[in-house]
């Protein structure tokens, strides 16, 4: 058989599995697990180690058809105000609740559109996160930009605060394509936001860009790689477009006859993939690029690669701290998030408590089963050594699951007894191996293609 024909017997094509940004995944979050956990596990926080901060701005001036995330179209600024007072409020619930002498080691604004904040806004809510908690020396503070929903000033607020890198999102300059997804925004744009950024030292900078959106084909996909090699990130992430209405409802605004096949798919991001590579960014996962001094690159070679909600990063930080509604925590214990619901969430702040409405308390089994599932999507290879040294005899049954993977996918992966290894040609099918290491019951129907 073709290595395409190989791919396609193994699932590539025809199997929709998790992105295993965490594991369990978000579906097997549950409502036994809440505030009372939240505060706890934030209580019970080493301080040894710093922490990392994600700040939810679930606002934007347009709603992306193409998008999925928790976010609502204002066209006023009074609902974001309100919501920035809540967010102060929990800004400060915090401060009171976390153990004396906690640092932070990041801190990440995402949404939504962040850029929706004014420049006084954005004033306000660093000073209040500044006052909360300490930053460590080596701290990292990104934000997602909008360049369609930015200014020169509000750029400078936020290097005024810290900021030390940018994630700008492209998705695709193909003006036809741009229209399909409700997103328009030019090259030029683009170029004088990376620009505005580096003039006020913002130099490690992020391009998000999606392959397989509607009317988008291969032509489409390498002028708009060849256009953002132009603007030289230090990053690019490379994401396949996830076409789940039935969870984004705005997406039913893209008609799914627009959409390129599996086989369109695969050839898009294995052409800019290569082209990435020809630029000189190394790859980093399944779908990220770094130029070789980049933090996430040096990661990636020294072992230290790691995956969180955000994608891949080099954060090795032992919890992750979520402010805002829909938010996502992660102990070392386990994860909550908060009610997805603005007004939901606004109600629980207002009243004094916590917002987590849901989450999962870790098993030991599941911490080892999370840390093997990471090392395969950030290494290609799981080492069942390092986790028997940190997991002792519940790796026992990581053994069986190895083998089976070895048996089912023969002509993609490798595996001695001791390491199982992921072939250059197998990676493709990363998640999908994934999958045989997860015990939780996963329905095709919550998750996205595999490729």
């Amino acid at each position: 058989m073709s290595y395409l024909e190989n791919l396609e017997s193994a699932g590539l094509f025809d199997r929709s599995v998790p992105r295993y940004t965490s594991y369990p995944t978000a579906p097997h979050f549950h409502d036994g697990v809440g505030r009372k956990q939240f505060d706890g596990w934030l209580k019970s926080l080493d301080t040894a180690h710093p922490v990392s901060i994600y700040v939810h701005i679930p606002f934007c001036e347009r709603l992306c058809w193409f998008c999925a995330c928790r976010t609502q179209g204002v066209s006023s600024l009074s609902p974001v105000q309100a919501y920035l007072n809540t967010l102060l409020a929990e800004i400060a619930m915090f401060k009171a609740a976390r153990p004396k002498g906690l640092k932070l080691g990041r801190l990440h604004f995402g949404g939504g559109s962040p850029t929706i904040l004014t420049p006084d806004m954005i004033d306000t809510l660093i000073a209040a996160i500044r006052d909360a908690i300490d930053f460590d020396d080596t701290y990292e503070f990104s934000v997602e930009i909008d360049p369609t929903a930015c200014s020169d000033e509000k750029l400078g607020a936020f290097a005024r605060g810290g900021m030390n890198r940018a994630s700008i999102g492209v998705q695709d300059f193909n003006e036809k394509v741009q229209a399909a997804i409700g997103r328009p925004q030019g090259y030029d744009l683009t170029r004088k936001t990376v620009e505005s950024l580096r003039k006020y030292g913002i130099n490690s900078i992020n391009i998000d860009m999606v392959y397989g959106l509607p009317y988008q084909d291969l032509e489409a996909l390498i002028n708009t790689t060849r256009q953002v090699i132009t603007l030289t990130p230090d990053r690019v992430a490379l994401f396949g477009y996830a076409h789940v209405p039935w969870m984004a409802k705005r997406q039913k605004m893209i008609s799914e006859d627009s959409l390129p096949g599996a086989y369109e798919r695969f050839a898009q991001a294995e052409r800019a993939a290569k082209m990435f590579s020809e630029a000189g960014l190394t790859a980093i996962g399944i779908d990220h690029f770094a130029v070789p001094t980049d933090s996430l690159a040096i990661a990636s070679q020294n072992g230290h690669l790691r995956r969180n909600f955000q994608g891949y990063t080099d954060d090795r930080c032992t919890a992750l701290i979520g402010l805002g509604a829909s938010s996502i925590s992660r102990f070392p214990q386990g994860f909550t998030q908060n009610n997805a619901a603005t007004v939901n969430y606004s109600k629980s702040i207002a009243s004094g408590n916590w917002s987590a409405s849901r989450g999962f308390s870790l098993g030991l089994e599941d911490r080892m089963r999370s840390r093997a599932i990471e090392m395969l999507m950030c290494d290609f290879q799981m080492d069942l050594d390092a986790l028997t040294a940190e997991f002792g005899d519940f790796t026992k049954s990581l053994f069986s699951d190895c083998r089976q993977v070895s048996e089912t996918f023969p002509n993609f992966t490798t595996f001695d007894g001791n390491v199982l290894k992921i072939n250059p040609e197998g990676r493709p099918l990363t998640r999908i191996i994934a999958t045989v290491f997860d015990t939780y019951t996963t329905s095709e129907a919550k998750h996205s293609r595999a490729i």
